[in-house]
């Protein structure tokens, strides 16, 4: 009988931890459920891209039917929270139905053949995790896998000079951020980071060609989506000089507000220069073009290394004159060049730096930032800090320079 007493006692002890088990069991599998927030669609240059902006990491599967032409997406474990989009490019119609084990099937009408491809993107500080589905037309891609997004053709950019040449102009990459399905930070006005700074990107571009001896590219001139490593890389196609991101930044705090400058920093650098070692077939690319594959791993290393702290130290003394331009023309946020490990910085040959122009978060700031005299105003400063970059530091072969040497010597050289 005391037995059976004591048996009782510790199971009454138990039972309020034996109640939270089973409730808990009973809705893991809810909680389990990844949202899906937004469904986006915009052209690509290879075709039309979809992009769904999750709560959490999920398990898809993607494939095509026929009679008629339909990709068929799979999420399981998911929930839809968001409204379809309308169709648009290759699409014709979508709908969306629930799988069993709480998952969700989005079905997505196309007219004419396709191929199909899946890729996600990581959560990050200022955007949620992301899958992505892409439809192109047939030969444009041919697979299915979850990887990181594969970049596009370089087509914004063309290559403009050759090392070698003399009596070059100056190139200027100019990048403006985010684009197509990733639009980046939102003012409460409905802003969007996207598109301000593809209108100050173009700004820019415009005053740098209007200096005789200095040329801009653009890494993107229109509303579509390019990856961090592909604008870096289209810089490189163009053997760029020097590579210019503008951005617009975003913070929870709307009280704060004002222009930084980044650079890359030595933690975000040590970590490029394992990756080219790693990457040895794309090494020539990444370093401008110097041949590493016959080189001791060490001296490429070395090589590596030595180039990545020219460049940093180059981007550092002409970001100092684009925050310092800035400065003259409104509140700067921070007062020296910031270092961080953007990925769109690094590259081990060509200086680099990001712009954050203002805070769109910020009240004030959207409502400048939507005003096309102070995008110019903006694009004004940075040019300016360019422009007494190269003065002093104008690369040789340019014709900045052979006039620099000119002036030295007493003689004048016209450039036009």
């Amino acid at each position: 009988m005391m037995e059976k007493d004591f048996r009782g006692m510790k199971l009454a002890r138990l039972a309020p931890v034996l109640t939270l088990l089973a409730f808990v069991a009973g809705v893991s599998s809810p909680l389990l459920a990844a949202e899906i927030r937004e469904v986006r669609i915009a052209a690509t240059e290879a075709g039309t891209r979809v992009v769904l902006e999750l709560s959490g990491p999920v398990k898809h599967k993607a494939f095509l039917l026929d009679d008629p032409g339909r990709v068929v997406l799979d999420v399981s474990k998911s929930t839809l929270k968001s409204r379809l989009p309308v169709a648009d490019a290759q699409i014709t119609a979508l709908r969306s139905g629930k799988l069993p084990h709480n998952g969700t099937r989005l079905v997505f009408e196309v007219r004419g053949p396709v191929t199909i491809q899946t890729s996600t993107l990581a959560a990050t500080g200022n955007s949620a995790e992301r899958l992505v589905l892409d439809i192109n037309a047939p030969g444009a891609a041919t697979t299915v896998r979850a990887t990181p997004v594969t970049p596009a053709a370089p087509v914004a950019i063309r290559p403009a000079h050759a090392p070698a040449e003399s009596g070059r102009d100056i190139i200027i990459a100019v990048d403006a951020g985010h684009g197509g399905v990733d639009p980046g930070a939102s003012g409460r006005r409905g802003t969007r980071e996207k598109d301000v700074v593809l209108e100050i990107a173009r700004a820019l571009a415009a005053r740098i060609n209007q200096e005789p001896g200095m040329k801009a590219v653009l890494t993107r001139d229109g509303d579509y989506f390019i990856s961090l490593r592909e604008r870096n890389l289209r810089a490189q196609k163009a053997r760029a000089d020097l590579f210019v991101s503008i951005h617009a930044d975003s913070i929870a705090n709307p009280d704060v507000s004002g222009s930084s400058v980044y650079v890359l920093s030595e933690r975000g650098a040590t970590n490029e220069q394992a990756r080219v070692l790693a990457e040895r077939e794309n090494a020539a690319d990444l370093m401008g073009g110097i041949e590493l594959d016959d080189k001791d791993p060490v001296l490429r290393g070395v090589l590596i290394d030595l180039s990545q702290t020219a460049s940093i130290s180059a981007s550092l003394v002409a970001a100092d004159n684009v925050l310092k331009a800035l400065d003259r023309i409104g509140e700067v946020r921070k007062p020296r060049v910031q270092q961080a490990g953007f990925v769109v910085l690094k590259s081990p040959a060509i200086p680099s730096m990001l712009v954050e122009t203002a805070f769109i978060s910020n009240r004030e700031d959207e409502r400048k930032l939507s005003q096309p005299a102070h995008r110019s105003k903006l694009a004004n400063a940075i040019f300016s800090g360019i422009e007494l970059y190269f003065q002093v530091n104008a690369p040789d072969g340019t014709r900045l320079a052979a006039a620099r040497r000119g002036a030295g010597a007493g003689a004048q050289v016209e450039l036009r």
